[in-house]
């Protein structure tokens, strides 16, 4: 299933890069405490201007290849409440190191009410999942033994 690299994407320090998501929030305090408290994301930056609050959310050991979460809270949505969200199945995933791991995110999110896929083993490359819903409705999935980042490693690695 792996392919051969695209000849036509500028190689070296100039190529594309993909460095975001960007998600709206309603109460951006909330969302950025949510991310703090059950993903290891931490504040880059804070920005706020006429149209609204914005904040970007990473991952500190990655500042050389960084990908970010971008949090949007527009002034003129505040009012009408919730903003849509991705899909049901759209989520944003996590590989954690362990099964542990996974139970213990799941426990607190439970906890919290957020709790919306439970514990579960999947076929491969799946692995071992739960998922979270942010406090905007967003599926953010947990994960261990996915592959992910070791399929990366192999192909591009």
């Amino acid at each position: 299933m792996s392919e051969q690299p695209r000849s036509d994407v500028v190689a070296g320090p100039r190529s594309t890069r993909w460095t975001h998501i960007a998600l709206p929030c309603t109460d951006i305090d909330a969302t950025i405490d949510w991310y703090h408290r059950f993903t290891p994301l931490e504040l880059l930056d804070r920005r706020q201007d006429e149209d609204g609050q914005g904040a970007w959310l990473g991952l500190p050991d990655q500042g050389d290849k960084p990908f970010i979460l971008v949090l949007v809270s527009f002034f003129r949505d505040q009012a009408s409440g919730p903003q849509p969200v991705m899909a049901p199945f759209a989520h944003i995933g996590f590989e954690v190191t362990s099964r542990e791991e996974v139970d213990e995110i799941a426990a607190r999110g439970e906890a919290e009410g957020s709790l919306v896929w439970a514990p579960r083993d999947m076929p491969p490359p799946i692995g071992y999942i739960c998922a979270l819903k942010d406090p905007d409705g967003n599926m953010v999935e947990f994960s261990y033994d996915q592959g992910v980042y070791a399929k990366a490693q192999e192909v591009w690695g």
